[in-house]
């Protein structure tokens, strides 16, 4: 028995169980093998698990508003399309990447686990340290370059407080020594929160949600004031029209929308695990992400509008437009949005995720608290001020070779536990080498399999206009170049497929997969 809960209850499987379906694991339960077991790995027992929806939908707004997030809906204008296909295109995929999204996210309210133990049940025990680690560098990277970001937005507040001093002062590596100042100093704040735990970060963000809300309508209500309403560039055409020179820019330009969240996708259930139940997952979920990333973008698009109509220029940069200011308090004022919310997506997005992953890897010797400041190290190691400056290296290359790989693994994922299993596992099996989850040595050969091919067939495709990228012109490999458009679709469908038919196979010789 693997279950507890009130007399009478089970679980999928006709054992004891809660009575909404939730399964924790008895009391007494030894599970004692170091090479899979630290107190952050273990299932969150049921009685702390609380977080409503009001926590879910609190963390999407809060990891929504950000600098990049702002930035979208600029990228895709100067793309060619106006103000109404920019906002289609991200709200269509915010829609799309909520899918995958709540079904792995199920994982998380029922069993109480994060996403590298979820990956044991397809991958093995050992197995999950693959998607893990892809998951855990693409977080890594993407910390050292939130972080980077953050810590510039600082730089430039700051220096138009003190009149350009900041600016001005001595430079090392080609930067000034006052910007190195604040991106170390935004660095270890954001270490600071995640070190007290998830509790902490849950009361940060429960506050830093409608704060940096506020902090954009603010940013609204300034512009709109001096521009005296929004200029002319809700009124421009799109370049594009809506015929055949809109396609082939909008399904590499929805790619790469559903891409931006395509890590979240994966590592859910990494907060879920900490749900009241179900429904406070997809409540707060689907409250939290699609209507917030629409009216984002919206928001962008409205104050950037106003921003053309009073300084002649459209100032995409919510930074920038916010050092035009003369007022102090409108400055600093600025400067705390800013931090807000930097360090809210930041925390929640790129450290929760690669903290466990770590741990996952070696849980004798990493905690969550030493997997966070791991990540931190790494996150600066990957020297996120080179990778920023080359926007064709990074942004296009990097949104459409990670959405390839993590919609790889989410198809495996999300094949294994919905389609395989049927949402039931056995949960001290995810924690023992001699459970159901073992297979060959720790690994499934497999969910191997459907990773290998997926991503393939995703990243294989893979280009770049000649001296803007690490890839041929023609792609990696020629006759896949027209698949790399459309990567993160691609990689989910074909392990899915894959991992489904060799399972199922298994099914029908008599190997049947675990299901508790």
């Amino acid at each position: 028995m693997t279950t507890t809960g009130a007399p009478g209850a089970t679980d999928p499987a006709g054992r004891p169980g809660i009575p909404d379906g939730r399964v924790e694991l008895p009391p007494g339960t030894a599970l004692t093998d170091p090479r899979f077991v630290n107190d952050d790995l273990l299932p969150v027992p049921v009685a702390q698990r609380h977080w409503t929806t009001y926590n879910f939908a609190a963390l999407w707004v809060g990891m929504a508003h950000n600098i990049p997030s702002w930035l979208l809906a600029s990228g895709l204008i100067a793309l060619g399309m106006d103000w109404k296909q920019a906002v289609l295109t991200i709200a269509l995929a915010n829609v799309i990447v909520l899918v995958p999204m709540l079904l792995t996210g199920h994982a998380g309210p029922k069993y109480g686990i994060p996403f590298p133990v979820l990956a044991r049940a397809s991958f093995g025990l050992r197995g999950a340290n693959l998607p893990a680690l892809v998951r855990a560098a693409v977080a890594c990277a993407w910390f050292g370059i939130q972080t980077w970001i953050g810590g510039q937005g600082v730089f430039v507040l700051l220096d138009k407080a003190f009149g350009g001093d900041w600016a001005a002062a001595g430079r090392i590596g080609g930067q000034p020594w006052t910007l190195w100042l604040c991106f170390v100093l935004f660095w270890a704040l954001e270490l600071a929160i995640i070190h007290r735990g998830m509790e902490a970060l849950r009361r940060f963000e429960n506050w830093a949600a409608p704060f940096v809300i506020i902090g954009a309508l603010v940013l609204l209500v300034w512009i709109a004031v001096k521009a005296g309403g929004f200029g002319p560039l809700l009124d421009q055409p799109s370049k594009l029209g809506w015929g055949a020179g809109f396609w082939p820019v909008f399904f590499p330009s929805l790619m790469g929308m559903i891409a931006f969240w395509a890590t979240l996708s994966l590592n859910i259930p990494d907060f879920t695990r900490f749900g009241a139940g179900q429904r406070a997952q997809v409540r707060g979920q689907t409250l939290g992400l699609p209507t917030t990333m629409t009216l984002f973008a919206l928001l962008s698009v409205l104050v950037t509008s106003g921003a053309q109509a009073v300084y002649g220029v459209a100032v995409w940069d919510p930074v920038a437009l916010s050092a035009k200011t003369d007022n102090v308090f409108g400055l600093l004022f600025a400067l705390v949005t800013v931090l807000v919310a930097t360090v809210s997506v930041n925390i929640a997005a790129n450290v929760v995720s690669p903290a466990y992953d770590l741990a996952n890897l070696a849980p004798k010797l990493v905690n969550f608290r030493r997997g966070a400041l791991l990540t931190g190290v790494v996150g600066v190691l990957v020297m996120p001020w080179k990778l920023t400056s080359t926007p064709e290296l990074y942004i296009f290359t990097w949104l459409g070779l990670v959405g390839g790989l993590l919609g790889t693994v989410a198809g495996i994922l999300i094949a294994d536990y919905w389609l395989v299993r049927r949402t039931v596992l056995d949960l001290e099996g995810l924690y023992r080498a001699d459970g159901p989850y073992w297979y060959r040595a720790g690994w499934n050969p497999a969910a191997v399999l459907a990773f290998v091919a997926g991503g393939i067939l995703a990243v294989g495709g893979s280009h770049s206009e000649p001296g803007k990228g690490p890839f041929p012109a023609d792609g990696l490999l020629p006759f896949l170049r027209p698949l790399a458009d459309y990567g993160w679709a691609v990689g989910l469908v074909t392990s899915l497929l894959i991992h489904t038919a060799l399972m199922k196979g298994r099914v029908a010789r008599g190997d049947r997969p675990a299901t508790g």
